[in-house]
């Protein structure tokens, strides 16, 4: 029997009830990140970009394991991932400068698997008991692996041109890509060296990087297009670029310290194995935030809203600080942590916006690798920081390094905001 398509009226008592069989149909408009993969292309390269990223948060962590737990020696592991850090910082720029200027297809994917032999070097090099030389030469080949993030960033910027608000949401879900990538990496690599056997946590990081790295690049519809750069300058010359690189340093030694720090505290405390949890939530709460920021539409432009969020950052830092001196609870700082990584997402969002913003027009791989330098900079920096006040202090002390951090972070920024 054919349902109605009008109201139908009858009562009952003295109430008039009226009955509506019209089908019902939904006209919720999508939301800014629905909208944001629903671009052409868009899936795609984003299911590359996030398998070729989450190796980023494996190979350190993988590395410290399996040289400590055949070595005896984390002093050397600790080493060895230095001077990879180091190649990164140096090389990076370089792999950036060659990827705008030839393309990312030809560039990355040589570049990538060069990385990933430089991963089963050091594996081997562990395994059959090399002479130490060997594994340093084998963990600063590494540093070749493009800049993933910032290549996504890239397309991002080159599909949604002359779209700022677009090109928000999409900073943002980089950004809190970013987050996950780092939260889940490292616990990934834990779970593997620790189940199966030292080395499956490069192992398998290896064929992620490079299975992702070749579904990315095989996505030549959204990849940008090579221009000529004879005329363009470098992007670290460009007016206000600087101070932003010098921010991004600050801020790397706010999270590098951050973390040397609060595993010094959860191991005087006693619970050691807590630290990986306590900094996850960290992590947690700044992809929350992140996905949370691009869902807005902020007031201002992002030269205006910089200054702002990194003095909420450097507000929001201070919590952690509270809770280690105050309460001494692990328990306590990491709801500290959750609610101080809160502001990390928006303040790295609004400052990858500016430098896609001074980079000049087909050199914006070379300016976000810059930006990624300056944090990776300033990472190894404050982790040597944060684990000198710690070892010599106390741990509790330590967590005034990451708030110092970040108050130079907002010097900068209010100086730059000054003579702007």
């Amino acid at each position: 029997m054919p349902q109605p398509t009008r109201p139908m009226f009858t009562t009952t008592g003295d109430m008039l009830v009226a009955v509506d069989f019209s089908p019902r149909t939904r006209n919720r408009p999508p939301g800014p990140y629905r909208r944001l993969l629903s671009t052409p292309g868009a899936r795609a390269f984003t299911i590359g970009n996030l398998l070729a990223r989450l190796p980023m948060g494996m190979f350190s962590v993988s590395a410290v394991v399996m040289i400590a737990g055949t070595r005896g020696s984390y002093a050397l592991a600790g080493a060895v991932t230095a001077t990879g850090l180091a190649a990164t910082a140096v090389i990076a720029p370089w792999t950036a400068r060659l990827v705008d200027r030839h393309g990312q297809a030809r560039i990355a994917v040589p570049a990538t698997v060069l990385a990933a032999l430089g991963s089963l070097s050091l594996l081997l090099c562990v395994r059959y008991g090399a002479p130490a030389w060997t594994l340093f030469a084998s963990y600063a080949a590494t540093a070749t692996t493009p800049n993933i993030g910032g290549m996504s960033r890239a397309r991002w910027a080159h599909l949604l041109k002359g779209r700022p608000e677009s090109l928000h949401v999409a900073n943002s879900f980089e950004q809190a890509a970013d987050e996950l990538c780092f939260m889940l990496g490292p616990v990934l690599a834990a779970l593997l060296c620790g189940v199966l056997f030292p080395e499956a946590g490069t192992l398998v990081g290896a064929v992620l990087l490079v299975t992702g790295m070749l579904l990315f690049t095989a996505q030549r519809s959204t990849e940008p297009p090579v221009r000529e750069q004879a005329s363009t300058k470098a992007p670290f010359r460009t007016p206000g670029m600087p101070p932003l690189l010098a921010a991004c340093l600050a801020m790397g030694a706010v999270f590098g310290s951050m973390e040397v720090v609060t595993i010094a505290f959860a191991d005087a405390q006693g619970h050691p194995s807590a630290a990986g949890v306590v900094l996850g939530l960290q992590a947690a709460g700044s992809c929350a935030a992140g996905l949370f920021y691009g869902a807005l539409k902020p007031a201002g432009s992002a030269e205006d809203r910089y200054p702002w969020c990194v003095a909420t950052m450097t507000a929001l830092l201070i919590l952690p600080l509270l809770a280690a001196s105050l309460t001494g609870s692990l328990l306590v700082l990491a709801g500290a942590l959750l609610i101080a990584g809160m502001a990390t997402a928006p303040t790295m969002v609004t400052g990858m916006t500016l430098v896609q913003e001074r980079t000049p027009e087909g050199r914006i791989n070379e300016g976000m690798t810059l930006a990624v330098t300056g944090l990776l900079g300033g990472i190894a920096g404050g982790s040597a920081v944060g684990g000198w006040v710690a070892e010599h202090v106390s741990a509790t002390a330590g967590f005034g390094v990451p708030v110092t951090a970040a108050a130079g972070a907002l010097m900068i920024a209010l100086v730059r905001a000054v003579r702007l």
